[in-house]
């Protein structure tokens, strides 16, 4: 395993950080290799989801989910389970 040193941390930065590694009851350590893990496994979904193609829907999405809503209201109504 490799050593990462950071040096030059804005004293906020620092104090806001040992804080949030308090609460989550951590290491300042384990709090950046968390910080760090989640920021590249977010920019490797964007770049991953940028690379889908685009889709289209016969009607807005907003109108789509309330009709299968309804759908699923109107079973649930049938079976008795309002």
């Amino acid at each position: 395993m490799t050593n990462l040193q950071v040096k030059n941390i804005p004293d906020g930065l620092h104090d806001r950080l040992r804080r949030y590694a308090q609460r989550k009851n951590c290491t300042i350590g384990a709090a950046v290799l968390a910080a760090i893990e989640h920021e590249l496994a977010m920019s490797e979904w964007k770049e991953r989801y940028a690379e889908l193609p685009e889709t289209q829907l016969s009607a807005p999405a907003a109108t789509l989910i309330a009709a299968e809503r309804q759908l699923r209201d109107d079973e649930l109504s049938n079976l008795g389970m309002e």
